[in-house]
């Protein structure tokens, strides 16, 4: 069994209140042993708790501690699963790992399929790493949403996307998972001749039967790196198959609504581009329940902006307001907004907007192509640091880099500034000589960073 060590204690929390450290071990709660984060959670949901802590010098602290039913003692430790992370032992033709070149961190080739991400993280796992007793304990321990990948209901089919013998088989394991009350979100990455057409019709209408506990279920269109030599054969979508695709998802989604009064299924804001249609409105994404796959991402990012920006014409009107917290309106300002292909028609239109409104802030939007994992990667997600630099070097040498650069924050791992290739942000801003600023998610924080306010 693992050791369970604390890493950091978050300030103003019950674990700092009982002075415990980063290097304690946690040894029990309640007198019962912990196996992994599946068994903490469940335990510290209590208002009364004994938890038996040792500290470094070994020495053993048994302490009594009362709160509300669901307050976090506020520990995080060395381990997230608070043991071994299952790996995956598919191979899929569809994996995104297998698609990428030689010589990258070690970290990048490793495949997790391990159902405590999925309640911790929203990973979406495929069920075949699931024994029995872990689909008892999420049950029992109640922990949910669980994110499964679908890709089909086709038992068959499954294998062979999956390359795993018993992938049609783990199918079942919804069965139980909907017996047991349990919240779903299912995915599926799509893959043109494989899962779609007539299996795609089959696979939404198979989900649909475990509503209301499966509570959405998103349709992404598979990713193709330029590194497929020795992999299934895939060919990328056309405008055409988008198109047939969205219908399919249109038809669920009125089917659903008039029966269960949510769209349920969501197609992922590629398909909409490459149909070239408008965005749904904000009420289709049934609360953007599958944004982190990219649902919805772009018409949450674009009505965010509009309201920060009606939100800032406002203040800009209201005596009340400090100086800081308000665009300058007189000095000349040059901003350059680095993204992908995919969102930067989008971006682009929202920069416009802020010009007309700000005449003296000057915003280009650059979409960087992909040229290391190749051009068919178009999400800003999957930009490194070398493209980056090089195209925008271009920029610079030509006299069209503004003062500063402003980077999306999913092109960095959480908490750090390094990027997909190794390249930090402090190497590129040097190597560029220029200011780079990380924009949050939120359409607000883009339209401040945009006019550094």
């Amino acid at each position: 069994m693992s050791r369970h060590i604390i890493d950091s204690i978050e300030p103003g929390s019950i674990a700092e209140e009982m002075e415990l450290e980063p290097g304690d071990e946690l040894i029990s709660i309640n007198g019962q042993e912990i196996g992994d984060v599946f068994d903490y959670h469940y335990l510290i949901h209590d208002e009364y708790l004994v938890a038996l802590f040792k500290k470094a010098n070994g020495e053993e602290w048994e302490l009594e501690i009362e709160k509300d039913y669901d307050e976090d003692l506020g520990i995080e430790f060395e381990k997230g699963l608070m043991d071994d992370y299952k790996s995956c032992q598919n191979k899929c033709i569809f994996c995104f790992i297998d698609q990428m070149p030689k010589g990258m961190r070690e970290t990048l080739y490793f495949k997790d399929d391990d159902s405590r991400l999925s309640f911790l993280q929203g990973n979406y796992v495929t069920l075949t790493n699931m024994k029995e007793a872990d689909l008892q304990r999420i049950i029992d321990y109640k922990l949910e949403p669980i994110n499964v990948s679908v890709q089909t209901t086709n038992p068959e089919l499954r294998c062979m996307m999956l390359h795993n013998r018993f992938a049609g088989d783990a199918l079942k394991k919804i069965d139980t998972l909907y017996e047991g009350g349990i919240h779903m979100n299912g995915q599926i990455v799509l893959c043109k001749g494989v899962n779609d057409g007539a299996e795609l019709e089959r696979s939404i209408s198979d989900l649909t039967k475990y509503l209301p506990y499966m509570e959405s279920v998103s349709v992404v269109p598979v990713g193709l790196s330029k590194y497929r030599e020795g992999l299934y054969p895939l060919e990328p979508f056309t405008k055409e198959d988008a198109i047939a695709v969205l219908e399919t998802i249109h038809k669920w989604q009125e089917k659903c609504m008039e029966s269960h009064e949510t769209h349920f299924v969501h197609a992922s804001d590629e398909w909409y581009l490459l149909a070239e249609q408008p965005l749904p409105d904000e009420d289709s994404y049934d609360g953007y329940i599958q944004l982190e796959n990219g649902v919805g991402m772009l018409r949450l990012l674009i009505d965010e902006f509009h309201d920060a920006l009606e939100l800032l014409e406002q203040d800009m009107v209201d005596e009340d307001v400090p100086e800081g917290m308000l665009p300058d309106t007189e000095n000349e300002h040059h901003v350059t907004v680095v993204t992908g292909k995919l969102p930067a028609p989008f971006l682009a239109e929202l920069a416009e907007e802020c010009e007309r409104r700000f005449p003296n802030h000057h915003i280009d939007v650059v979409a960087i192509r992909n040229d290391f994992f190749g051009e068919m990667i178009t999400v800003s997600g999957l930009l490194t640091g070398q493209d980056i630099l090089a195209q925008l070097k271009e920029l610079k040498e030509a006299g069209k880099l503004g003062e500063r650069v402003l980077l999306p924050c999913n092109l960095l791992r959480s908490g750090e500034e390094t990027l997909l290739d190794d390249m930090t942000v402090t190497d590129l801003a040097e190597a560029l000589d220029v200011q780079i600023d990380i924009v949050g998610s939120g359409g607000n924080e883009l339209l401040n960073c945009m006019l550094e306010i």
